[in-house]
């Protein structure tokens, strides 16, 4: 890969809004918020997942594949104008990301099946992609949305992310649209995924502040969860 990367811890628990309030004001205290968050502290996340007519991504997450990958279209707060090809692969709960930059217009013609400017891209993740939509016929399948507030903590490289309001399009093959026809996806009002990422260690002290009587650890997937939907 033309990225040096590294495996990150991954921790994930739902949680309430009461509990996310409580812990937000914890960790308030000590960390900071990522610098890109609007004035509200969060940004809005809209993810193009892609996928084979089999679902072998959605199978491999069902069954508890110690070893997967899955290739996604990432942009902010309905913003065109930075867009990024993402390939995420787990071992456990271990998680590394590589990602290269797409143009807009790039990024549509993906949508739209043209394939063939991709054999020479600069970027090896796109070739890679491009490799796997002809031989694997990886295609878009599902647009996954959420508001995430994140916060950073830098002994440990950590960040804390909350992500609510999850929604996905149902049975809906159009991607980066102005507006976007989507439901809701949680099964609890209110739930919010914690998300718990770092790098060697996670520092004590904010081990002990994610303490939350009666929340357990569980593996959560958006992607999985949104394509109950379709």
């Amino acid at each position: 890969m033309e990225q040096t990367k590294h495996y990150r811890h991954e921790l994930k628990y739902a949680i309430s809004y009461g509990q996310y309030l409580e812990l937000g004001g914890r960790l308030r205290l000590l960390m900071r918020p990522d610098p890109h968050v609007n004035a509200s502290g969060s940004y809005l996340v809209r993810s193009i997942y892609f996928d084979n007519l089999d679902d072998k991504i959605l199978r491999e997450k069902i069954f508890g594949a110690s070893r997967r990958e899955k290739f996604r279209i990432r942009y902010y707060n309905d913003d065109f104008s930075v867009i990024v090809l993402e390939k995420k692969v787990k071992h456990n709960q271990l998680g590394m990301k590589f990602h290269a930059a797409l143009t807009e217009d790039e990024c549509r013609r993906l949508l739209d099946g043209d394939m063939v400017w991709m054999r020479g891209h600069p970027s090896e993740l796109v070739q890679e992609l491009y490799a796997k939509m002809r031989c694997e016929l990886l295609r878009p399948r599902v647009l996954v949305s959420y508001v995430r507030k994140p916060y950073l903590f830098e002994p440990g490289n950590v960040r804390i992310t909350f992500d609510s309001n999850i929604r996905t399009t149902m049975y809906h093959r159009k991607f980066l649209e102005t507006k976007v026809q989507d439901i809701g996806t949680a099964d609890v009002p209110g739930e919010i995924i914690l998300e718990v990422k770092y790098d060697a260690f996670l520092p004590e002290v904010i081990e002990d502040m994610i303490q939350i009587s009666g929340v357990r650890q569980q593996a959560f997937s958006k992607y999985g969860i949104c394509r109950r939907f379709g």
